[in-house]
């Protein structure tokens, strides 16, 4: 069993919270040794800073919660709770130390970073450090002017860019309102030929119509021709009747009249 909750539940509380964040500090400061980006790792160390502040207040309220019970506690309670806030003070002041000199090698990366350049990370480092404050803004103005022309560079390229993009989409519209009339004009044709096709079937009907007809009529024809001529031949067949309107001459009788 904690002792710290044989005195008080509200101190062993803290106390537990207070472990966890060193526990916490621990494992980000390992962690942040192995971060290589310059901004992850500025990003690590406010994450630690915070947590350093929540642990300060912590024992703050761990102190002030020993001052409340302090008249009521034997001396041996007394001193072990004292021994165990200055334990609290010296691991904290360690991870801030710790903090501080992650502070000043991230600083020292990030002067680096700005005047990069081909010579050696190392130089880069002694030539931020020897430089004043005012060259150093000055060299972050320069770098600030680089950037801008960068951005209109890009700029430039993107409105470019949109310009193409715009006459490619507007030609792209005319290309398919072309394709369009082309689709309707086959449409009209394909309608065209159907149409042209019925009538091609109607009229080869009606021509087949006329064939017969005609062939109706020649027949009729020549039937009549072979009676008339039969007709001719043998005048007195009887077996053939006369055609209405065709029928020969009837035999006139000559009167002779004698004077």
């Amino acid at each position: 069993m904690d002792p710290l909750e044989a005195v008080s539940e509200e101190l062993a509380e803290i106390n537990g919270q207070i472990a966890d964040i060193f526990r916490a500090l621990s494992n980000g400061f390992q962690k942040l040794d192995k971060i290589k980006d310059v901004n992850r790792q500025s990003r690590q160390l406010e994450d630690l800073t915070d947590k350093m502040r929540d642990c300060k207040n912590l024992i703050k309220d761990f102190d002030r919660g020993v001052k409340d019970i302090e008249s009521r506690n034997d001396p041996n309670t007394n001193r072990m709770l004292s021994e165990k806030k200055q334990s609290m003070i010296k691991e904290l002041n360690s991870y801030v130390a710790l903090k501080k000199q992650h502070a000043s090698t991230l600083e020292n990366n990030k002067r680096a970073d700005l005047f990069e350049g081909p010579g050696d990370a190392e130089d880069n480092v002694l030539l931020a450090s020897s430089m004043t404050n005012q060259q150093l803004m000055d060299r972050g103005n320069q770098m600030m002017d680089e950037t801008d022309e960068a951005i209109e560079r890009s700029k430039k390229v993107v409105h470019e860019t949109i310009n193409v993009g715009t006459e490619t989409v507007a030609s792209l519209k005319a290309q398919t309102e072309q394709m369009s009339r082309i689709v309707n004009e086959l449409d009209s044709i394909q309608f065209s030929l159907k149409r042209a096709s019925k009538l091609v079937k109607e009229l080869g009907r009606q021509l087949a119509t006329d064939k017969c007809f005609m062939a109706m009529l020649f027949l009729i024809v020549l039937g009549v021709i072979t009676i008339i001529i039969v007709k001719l031949v043998h005048p007195n067949n009887k077996d053939i009747r006369d055609i209405p309107g065709l029928a020969p001459p009837a035999n006139r009788r000559l009167l002779w009249y004698l004077d």
